[in-house]
């Protein structure tokens, strides 16, 4: 029978596994992806970014603001 040790162990497995899930990039042609629309200004994210950082969400002027904020606190 599983202690707590082991259930909690186990759902922490499966929510990594569920993070990596969501996040594959093996394999796929993130230039040719669907949704490579920015989240901050809806412009769609260049085609170089997106094969670079194939996770970004925001185009590289949507990114700098984010990072201007978060530096300066604004």
């Amino acid at each position: 029978m599983a202690d707590k040790a082991d259930r909690a162990t186990d759902l922490a497995q499966q929510h990594v596994d569920d993070a990596l899930a969501s996040r594959s990039f093996i394999g796929v042609d993130m230039a040719a992806a669907p949704g490579a629309e920015c989240q901050g200004c809806g412009t769609e994210i260049p085609t170089a970014r997106r094969k670079a950082a194939p996770w970004a969400k925001t185009c590289i002027d949507c990114q700098e603001i984010n990072e201007r904020r978060q530096r300066y606190g604004r």
